[in-house]
């Protein structure tokens, strides 16, 4: 009768779980991957497709370079 009040804490994917944890182990670390797969996907782009310093000219011929 007392386990119907207070049934064992179960995880989302149902594993047992300890006292005091809300979500196992396997369902953290899914999140964790989760959460770094799309802040990779977000910081790897770049605004534009040039990766010429700021105020330096776009090519060679701008820069005063003659291979002639």
């Amino acid at each position: 009768m007392n386990h119907d009040i207070y049934p064992d804490p179960t995880c989302e994917c149902g594993a047992q779980l300890d006292e005091g944890q809300a979500r196992c182990r396997k369902c953290l670390a899914r999140d964790r991957w989760l959460r770094k797969q799309t802040a990779k996907r977000k910081g790897g782009k770049r605004r534009s497709g040039t990766r010429r310093p700021p105020r330096a000219p776009r090519g060679l011929a701008a820069a005063g370079v003659i291979w002639s």
